[in-house]
């Protein structure tokens, strides 16, 4: 049903498990996007979620490059560590 593709665990590629180094939105988006809903106080719970929303929507070009450039940093990091711990080189 699905050629040439893996789903699920142990898959082909070995991948370093619950690696939030290696995670874009664990090491980047997140805090950039906490910035931006939290800039002023949400008032209401709506408030906040709405604030997500646009704040997701008004992602900029550039915020999403940077995100990929530091990912694939990070992989060559992991790599040149053979996936051992690799944060003290960042």
């Amino acid at each position: 049903r699905y050629p040439n593709r893996w789903i699920g665990r142990e898959g082909p590629i070995a991948w370093p498990p619950r690696s939030p180094d290696l995670t874009s939105l664990d090491f980047y988006l997140w805090g950039y996007l906490k910035e931006v809903v939290f800039k002023e106080e949400p008032t209401t719970r709506e408030d906040m979620e709405n604030r997500i929303r646009r704040a997701c929507e008004a992602i900029p070009r550039n915020v999403l490059l940077s995100t990929v450039a530091h990912f694939q940093r990070r992989l060559n990091y992991c790599i040149n560590a053979n996936g051992a711990t690799f944060e003290n080189l960042l």
